[in-house]
């Protein structure tokens, strides 16, 4: 199996990234390191500053000169910091910058969690703030006590305040930080009295009642020869005597109810258990980064909006008189039919304006709905489309076609914040809608996209607005395109684009496919490409391509297993009717298999039609393309068969359309990308450096195609006793069930098929049925192979 690999090569340039700011393990010992000797060098020049900042007053003015010798215990770069910080800064409160940078460094040595050092910062640098205004108080001049910050503020603050207002305020600060940082309350300070109350009382207790002894009556004598050894000052051993004690009820002790202050419980965040494939994922990272899939491409150049046409109507001009006249001959149309209006509202659109209208209480909606051809009569216009009513408005629409339409460019919608600010993994941008937005849609989340309308109505500029959307947003590396294209005209521009854009067979000669026998075999050759997905998230244990990716660029995912980047594959038809035609079940089947199964891996699928019948818009297609966008087509039959509804035979044409995700649809007016617009941007990404080939898809072969059954014994493959094991064990006759247990290529697979068959091991071809497996265990296959060398 063939497949398309990017490869890094020693001679590619780097990609420029933004910078990263985690760090490796020798970086964070050079800055633990540096941050913690930097601490230690601001408090030896803080402590030196005490003694000799005044004699080094006179050299600071020299500093530049070599001649100068200050006395401070860092030369002058001790003395000239501390003047910063204490003299001109903060005063001595300077020193616990010096202990925030020492802790600084411990932490990143450490590893610690750095949200807990930026709060010791935070609550430092506010610490710092107040002791410097704190100690400027009490500075009748300015010193280091509180330095020049804290003289000057002083200076302001009792120019307004006083110095009692002062004094109140830092009180009112300390308590503001108290109860902040270490959650002090009312009850704090209270139980803090209570506590320093009690310790007082109990200071100064008298002696004699601090110890009660309860004497029971009977041992009365024993404590008068107590008492009297006491008077003689004689020591009096102690007796071994039985003593009953009758039990008395204790006296109830006074309760002493002791409230601890409210307590921050600090919660450790104990990291995840890591593996050891986690472990090399997370070292690999660290020294070489995430995978990027864009580096061989890496000064690829999207192209620029100047390569879009800008017209000069792009903006939409009201027209008042358009808007009164059409508003009085709808209320005149419904009032003939005795309908009232309680009020009427406009929305002016590219080429639409819509009338949004509340009726009288008491009318039914059905009654306006039926006079959609004779509000069309009175107003004289083509396309009138009656929205009765609104989804999520208590209003019902008439949709009115514009006498002078306007453009909508495609520069206009690629220049969109919309477009440009999206998160989506497949952005559309379709057109504008009725108020005039641009409409951004994600393929990814459709998962695939089913056009029609009549000839003329603008599916290839549609389609082309699609194309040209991810061209702008994705990257060579990110997506890829099949095109099919049976007329043969339609896509050809974007053959210049081959080996940046486009997946192709193997052996195909063009990428763009317009013969019909090939069309069959690349949506086959993508069902195994499918396949080959799955098995790679499986294997990864992935559930979508979006987390495989991410996997895999985390360096999760090893190479050599088979693992690699994968892009996302839009397949697009042209004319899917073309094709119905003359392959019929060929075509509809993998189709069919692929929307029903391709969302998770990431190949969506858009499919146009000018000819909406059932018999090409099967009930089977039409089940996994929830996604539809409807042109404008003849019949009210070919509307309900695109839309499951009618509206799209009351379009007016020249890329007015309807789009439905399975809920409400909405009216949109297709962005215009003309001829000239697509080969300036093909060609700009078809001047600059490609890949070696286009994205090589899987091989396929048809299993009919095989070769005669005429085998060679001494011809086989070597790996035909392995085959035959496989197919055996899992008792399914399958090329790609070969191609996975014994990761090879499609053709040598179907070549190991056709010697099973031969070897009456398995059945014959039976269309898109497994072979039948006519040997029933391994013993069983010892025998033939056996018997066929006698």
């Amino acid at each position: 199996m063939a497949k398309k690999k990017t490869k890094t090569s020693a001679s590619s340039k780097p990609k420029l990234k933004a910078p990263s700011f985690k760090l490796s393990n020798q970086q964070k010992l050079v800055l633990g390191s540096f941050l913690v000797i930097l601490g230690l060098l601001l408090f030896i020049a803080f402590v030196s500053f005490i003694f000799t900042g005044k004699a080094d007053q006179s050299t600071l003015s020299e500093f530049m000169s070599r001649d100068a010798k200050p006395e401070n215990w860092l030369n002058k770069t001790g003395a000239w910091i501390s003047d910063f910080f204490i003299q001109r800064g903060f005063g001595v409160a300077s020193f616990i910058f010096s202990g925030l940078v020492f802790l600084s460094g411990v932490y990143v040595l450490t590893n610690s969690s750095l949200i807990k050092l930026r709060k010791h910062w935070f609550w430092g640098t506010l610490i710092v703030i107040w002791f410097s205004i704190l100690f400027g108080f009490f500075a009748e001049n300015l010193d280091i006590l509180g330095g020049t910050i804290g003289f000057e503020m002083n200076s302001y603050l009792q120019d307004y305040l006083g110095k009692i207002g002062t004094s109140l305020l830092l009180v009112f600060f300390l308590i503001t930080y108290l109860a902040i940082r270490f959650k002090v309350t009312a009850e704090t300070f209270k139980n803090i009295f209570h506590r320093a109350s009690k310790d007082f009382k109990q200071e100064f207790k008298p002696s004699d009642e601090d110890i009660s002894i309860p004497i029971d009556n009977d041992l009365s004598s024993e404590a008068e020869d107590i008492k009297s050894a006491f008077d003689l000052n004689v020591e009096i051993p102690p007796k071994k005597k039985e003593v009953v004690v009758q039990e008395e009820k204790p006296k109830p002790r006074p309760e002493v109810i002791i409230e601890e202050p409210e307590m921050t419980i600090e919660v450790e965040e104990v990291a995840e258990e890591l593996s050891e494939t986690d472990n090399l994922s997370n070292k690999l990272v660290e020294d070489y980064g995430q995978f990027d899939p864009t580096l061989e491409l890496s000064n690829y150049k999207f192209p620029s909006l100047n390569l879009l046409k800008k017209y000069e109507s792009e903006s939409i001009t009201i027209n008042q008189e358009e808007l009164e006249e059409n508003k009085n001959r709808i209320v005149d149309t419904l009032n003939n039919y005795k309908i009232g209006i309680a009020s009427i509202k406009a929305t002016i659109g590219p080429t639409v304006t819509l009338y949004e209208i509340v009726p009288d209480a008491g009318i039914r909606i059905s009654k306006i709905k039926n006079l959609e051809d004779d509000i069309a009569l009175s107003l004289s216009a083509l396309g009138i489309r009656i929205i009765a009513p609104i989804p999520g408005k208590g209003t019902i629409g008439i949709e009115v076609p514009n006498k002078n339409s306007t453009i909508v460019s495609m520069r206009s919608v690629i220049a969109s914040q919309k477009f440009q600010k999206s998160e989506m993994y497949l952005p559309i941008a379709l057109g504008k809608t009725i108020s005039n937005e641009t409409f951004v849609v994600d393929l990814a989340k459709m998962p695939h996209l089913l056009m029609a309308g009549a000839t003329g109505q603008g599916k290839s500029v549609g389609l082309n607005a699609v194309l040209t959307s991810l061209l702008y947003k994705k990257h060579p590396a990110e997506v890829k395109f099949v095109l099919v294209d049976p007329k043969k005209v339609e896509l050809t521009l974007f053959n210049k684009i081959e080996r940046h854009y486009l997946a192709k067979l193997p052996d195909s000669e063009e990428a763009i496919i317009t013969d019909n026998a090939k069309v069959i075999n690349t949506l086959n050759s993508l069902c195994i490409e499918m396949d080959n997905r799955y098995e790679m998230l499986k294997n990864a244990l992935c559930r979508n391509i979006a987390e495989y990716n991410v996997k895999f660029k985390a360096r999760k995912l090893n190479p050599n297993d088979g693992h690699m980047f994968l892009p996302y594959i839009v397949l697009v038809v042209d004319e899917f009717a073309d094709l119905i035609m003359t392959a019929g079940k060929e075509v509809e089947t993998p189709i069919a298999r692929l929307a029903q199964l391709a969302r998770a891996i990431g190949i969506h699928l858009i499919i146009a039609t000018q000819r909406p019948s059932v018999n090409v818009i099967t009930g089977i297609i039409k089940a996994n393309f929830p996604a539809r966008i409807a042109f404008r087509v003849t019949s009210k039959i070919d509307s309900r068969t695109i839309l499951d509804g009618s509206g799209a035979d009351q379009l007016i044409g020249r890329g007015d359309l309807l789009f439905t995700q399975g809920n409400e649809m909405i009216r949109i007016q297709c962005a215009f990308v003309d001829t000239p617009e697509v080969e300036a941007i093909t060609d700009f990404i078809g001047s600059q450096k490609a890949y070696p080939d286009a994205y090589l898809l899987p091989e396929y072969v048809g299993e009919e195609s095989g070769t005669s059954l005429d085998v060679d014994i001494n011809d086989r493959d070597i790996l035909f006793r392995d085959a035959a094991e496989v197919i055996i064990t899992a008792q399914q006759g399958s090329a790609s069930l070969l191609q996975r247990k014994l990761k090879l290529g499609y053709n040598r697979a179907g070549r190991l098929i056709d010697q099973l068959e031969a070897a009456g091991i398995v059945g014959g071809f039976e269309g898109s049925k497994a072979r039948q497996v006519l040997v029933p265990d391994l013993v069983a296959l010892d025998q033939l192979l056996k018997n066929e060398t006698n």
